[in-house]
């Protein structure tokens, strides 16, 4: 029964995909239809929950999945009240349920985000032997995979969608480099609960469905090429060049080891 939810789920969410990358590249997604976006961010958000769960158990698996979407929420409001980790900014209040000035949404958007790049930054890592380096390249591959999304994520909703407003201003499309690294230091921090968590509860290793975890491969893609092709209808040609070099470069460290893997 699980297996068949598993999978009606994922397909519901790639038929959801496809409408929403047409609808949203060529600009078609009438405003009545806006709450489209934020079921789209629930199902990736809960792709990446069920991976969770059916690679580490239920139990183990929905701790994970609610940690991540209650401390995102949680720092999300701390930066949209006082400006800190990553700017000065505020929500369109079209972007879904709010929660403390957060929408919800971004805590299942960080589902998501944590839980594809957690696939990508393990497989890269799964060989290293000492403990503390394992951790310490898991946790930076994890991190710099989250801000090579948010690298094509943010000028697209900021620039061409509005989803969100900079008060303050940045080289980049106007965005704060301190977006940047707010997403670096929070991807961190996540990867090193998950690390820690897996290894106190000696989860780290395993790796119960093959299925699941390329799928978050694939997600992570799928997210990534959505922007571009958004990013591609208002020209932000910059945005899209660095992002496809260092996907590029990611999936090539990706392939390399998981072609190596015992």
């Amino acid at each position: 029964m699980l297996g068949n939810f598993d999978k009606r789920l994922y397909q519901f969410f790639i038929l959801w995909y496809g409408c929403g990358v047409v609808l949203l590249a060529f600009d078609l997604l009438p405003p009545f239809l806006e709450w489209a976006n934020t079921v789209f961010l629930i199902l990736a958000g809960l792709l990446g929950g069920v991976f969770f769960m059916r690679n580490y158990g239920t139990v183990i698996g929905s701790f994970l999945a609610i940690l991540i979407i209650i401390f995102t929420i949680f720092i999300e409001w701390i930066g949209v009240q006082f400006g800190l980790f990553f700017g000065h900014y505020y929500y369109n209040p079209d972007f879904g349920l709010v929660l403390f000035d957060v929408p919800v949404t971004i805590g299942f958007a960080w589902l998501m985000v944590i839980a594809t790049t957690h696939v990508i930054a393990k497989q890269i890592t799964h060989s290293q032997k000492n403990v503390t380096f394992q951790w310490l390249s898991y946790s930076l591959i994890g991190s710099i995979a989250a801000v090579i999304m948010d690298l094509i994520l943010d000028p697209v909703a900021f620039i061409i969608k509005e989803y969100w407003i900079w008060n303050g201003t940045g080289l980049y499309y106007g965005i704060p480099f301190s977006n940047f690294l707010g997403w670096f230091f929070l991807a961190f921090t996540l990867h090193t609960f998950l690390f820690l968590i897996l290894h106190i509860l000696k989860r780290w290793k395993t790796n119960r469905d093959e299925g699941w975890m390329q799928r978050m491969v694939i997600l992570y893609h799928l997210i990534i090429f959505m922007f571009v092709i958004i990013a591609a209808t208002g020209q932000l040609w910059l945005a899209i060049a660095i992002t496809l070099s260092l996907v590029g470069a990611l999936f090539y460290l990706y392939k390399r080891f998981k072609e190596v893997t015992p």
